[in-house]
């Protein structure tokens, strides 16, 4: 008996087939995964400027808005409402910063707050 050549056309094709299957499977599951934050997205976004230690005027800290809204941690419609109500500015009247966020990077923030702000 003779072994079985180690490269073949048949196994080549298996073999490519096999690495564009786990390609893709690895695209669905990066792609399907919730967006993160972090400190750094709220100091990019310049979060830190009022709600950072110490925070300006009346503006509540991180922990102080993690510990608020963390009841709301795997509720998707109340994460979604806070999205649109952070996107509008309308949390302590007309705020700029707040409205100028995009959804994806409010919906971020409001995760990462969500989630303890750490």
């Amino acid at each position: 008996m003779t072994a079985a050549p180690a490269f073949s056309p048949e196994r080549s094709g298996v073999l490519r087939f096999a690495g564009w299957m786990a390609l893709g499977l690895a695209a669905a599951l990066l792609s399907s995964r919730p967006a993160l934050a972090s400190p750094q997205l709220a100091l990019d976004k310049g979060c830190y400027t009022c709600h950072g230690k110490p925070p300006r005027k009346s503006a509540p800290t991180f922990a102080e808005l993690a510990s608020r809204y963390a009841k709301h941690r795997g509720n998707t419609s109340a994460e979604n409402a806070l999205v649109e109500k952070l996107r509008q500015g309308s949390f302590l009247g007309h705020i700029d910063a707040h409205e100028r966020l995009s959804q994806e990077d409010a919906r971020r923030l409001v995760r990462w707050i969500i989630d303890g702000a750490h």
